[in-house]
């Protein structure tokens, strides 16, 4: 509304007391439209209360009351049944009282029949919770998202993806599992002109075989029987339509891989399947040769070979950045390189030559770098690089990798010659532990080396080793030239080695075929100390007597007949022929070491205690 159909003006200007009685005229209006448009509400709410009081009463059986008007008590009681709530006594007694029978019988029938659709209800989602996978979901039905979820899948209804986010929220893994392959097959239904088949169970039939189709395989006879049993023709029609095209593809690929000859045009036949795995670049196994030879079909067998080989060159070129080479032909002399390449990780001399004349220097810098990580690896290993191998590092300049495996070996070495704490350097020591595991003998330089660092006094494994090989050295060194005097040598070195067997084996012999007096005492010293060290102490000072016999005026026996009288502890008698010694010409420091050497090599602690004594009462 406005105002200004109602303004009158007087002389250019509005008076004052006609303003007012144009605010009466509008306000007297607002009013009656309002009281209008109020009454007409009113009236359609009244309306429809009547129309919905006279529907109550059809639905309960309760036309014959005769009051009509909402405000009836028969209109609240009616509306609470409607709604579910539980009537009270007084208004059970009011429809007796008012003789409304039946209307009290279709109220109990209704609610009986909600109790009733109460339990389906529960007894339902009972059988879908079990089918669905879904048990450990002990929400109440009516208050969880589950139910509706769950007759979506059994309607063969799309689960959105809320859906799926509410059940894996919820731990559901099985039943989301179920749901996408529902969805699936929903959708192979639509794609495959199935729509009308209820069933969207992922384990019903007609899943399985949409999925074949999918895939375009071929279904078996009772499948496709199945399929026209149940009505689903244009299913059927695909399938056939599939069969078709796939017979079409045969043919085509018969002739495009030279297999014609072969008779078997089924496409159950292994020859399809075959020229498919062909076509989409795979490799044939090698069953699958043996078949394609067996059928005689060597044409297929060779283009199949040649599509292998240029797809290997093609990857070999890209790995080995040669793709600006022109020839892609597997039958290039690259191919063969490549080839060899990737089996030795290094070129031959013609090769690299091949190379460099077609300026391919790239894969020569990738093949020496790949070959010096397969002689990393090796080293990382443990295990030693060959005489080849180390040339081939220095002819590449890769001395840091010598270096590494030196450093590897060294490690290596000390530990196995028990140096592993002590802090040696690289060389000399580790060219003597190399020459000592080649079996060669030691330079007299690298020997002093060992005995300055006091490795062959302290009879550990590196000292047994040198000692061995010492006297693997005089032995065959007797053998060779027949002198007798090597042998004494090597019988000491055997016995140092910790061989005192290997000793007494070599120094078994007759000595009267030996003239020489001195050599035959040297040759019973050393077996007398092979039998001292192998506690024979009966036949060691047999083999001290003979000597002293043979030379009375060495000192070396009565040194030994000194020793094995400490063995036995009777000291007297042992310092007796130590005192012998030192007349013949033994020095008295040397005989107080042998001493020492004794008691530090007696294995009996209560006689080391014992002798230790002796000595320090002797001398303090």
């Amino acid at each position: 509304m406005t105002f200004r159909k109602y303004l009158c003006f007087e002389g250019g200007c509005l008076t004052r007391p006609f303003f007012f009685i144009c605010i009466a005229i509008v306000a007297d209006n607002t009013f009656n439209y309002v009281r209008s448009h109020l009454l007409s509400n009113m009236g359609k709410e009244s309306q429809n209360r009547l129309e919905h009081f006279a529907a109550l009463k059809s639905k309960y059986q309760a036309t014959q009351y005769q009051d009509s008007s909402p405000a009836s008590l028969l209109y609240f009681i009616l509306r609470k049944v409607d709604l579910g709530i539980e009537l009270s006594h007084l208004e059970f007694n009011w429809l007796k009282e008012y003789k409304l029978v039946e209307t009290l019988k279709a109220i109990k029938q209704e609610q009986q029949h909600r109790f009733q659709e109460f339990g389906n209800l529960e007894f339902e989602f009972s059988k879908l919770q079990s089918k669905y996978k879904a048990t450990k979901h002990d929400v109440s039905w009516q208050s969880s998202h589950l139910y509706f979820i769950l007759l979506k899948l059994e309607s063969g209804n799309l689960v959105t993806d809320a859906d799926v986010k509410w059940l894996r929220a919820n731990g559901l893994d099985e039943t989301n599992k179920i749901a996408q392959e529902v969805n699936r097959f929903t959708q192979l239904k639509s794609k495959y002109k199935a729509t009308q088949y209820q069933d969207s169970y992922p384990e019903s039939k007609l899943y399985q075989i949409l999925k074949k189709l999918d895939l375009t395989e071929c279904l078996s006879n009772s499948e496709y029987n199945w399929l026209l049993n149940n009505q689903l023709l244009e299913t059927a029609e695909i399938f056939m339509q599939q069969e078709l095209e796939k017979e079409a593809q045969f043919a085509q690929l018969r002739d495009k891989y030279q297999a014609n000859k072969h008779l078997d045009f089924s496409l159950s036949s292994p020859l399809y399947l075959i020229l498919q795995n062909i076509d989409a670049k795979n490799n044939l196994s090698d069953s699958e040769i043996n078949w394609l030879e067996q059928q005689e079909l060597s044409e297929t067998i060779a283009i199949a070979q040649e599509l292998e080989q240029t797809r290997e060159f093609s990857a070999l070129r890209i790995k080995y950045k040669a793709t600006e080479y022109q020839d892609s032909s597997p039958k290039s002399h690259l191919y063969k390189i490549l080839k060899r390449l990737e089996l030795s990780n290094q070129l031959g001399e013609q090769d690299i030559n091949f190379l460099k004349k077609r300026k391919l220097t790239e894969i020569i810098e990738i093949a020496n770098e790949k070959y010096a990580s397969t002689l990393k690896s090796k080293i990382d290993l443990g295990e030693l690089l060959n005489e080849s191998e180390i040339d081939w590092l220095k002819n590449n300049r890769r001395e840091d990798i010598i270096v590494l495996a030196q450093q590897k070996h060294f490690a290596i070495l000390k530990r196995k010659y028990g140096l592993i704490y002590l802090s040696l350097v690289l060389e000399p020591f580790y060219a003597i532990m190399v020459k000592l595991e080649k079996k060669e003998r030691l330079d007299p330089k690298l020997v002093l080396q060992l005995m300055e660092e006091e490795l062959l006094s302290l009879g550990g494994k590196i000292a047994l080793a040198y000692y061995k090989l010492e006297g693997e050295f005089y032995e065959q060194e007797f053998h060779r030239t027949g002198n007798k005097w090597d042998i004494p040598t090597a019988s000491s070195y055997w016995r140092k080695a910790d061989e005192p067997e290997q000793a007494l084996k070599l120094t078994n012999l007759d000595l009267s075929q030996i003239r020489e007096s001195k050599l035959k005492s040297a040759i019973s010293v050393t077996r007398g100390a092979a039998f001292r060290d192998m506690d024979n102490l009966a036949d060691a000072e047999i083999c001290a007597k003979k000597a002293m016999e043979y030379h009375p005026d060495s000192h070396q026996p009565y040194t030994l007949m000194g020793a094995i009288y400490y063995d036995k502890s009777d000291y007297p008698k042992g310092d007796y022929w130590y005192e012998q010694a030192i007349k013949r010409g033994a020095k008295p420091e040397d005989i107080d070491d042998e001493r020492k050497r004794v008691v530090r090599s007696t294995k009996d602690e209560n006689k080391r205690h014992e002798a230790a004594e002796y000595l320090l009462k002797k001398d303090s």
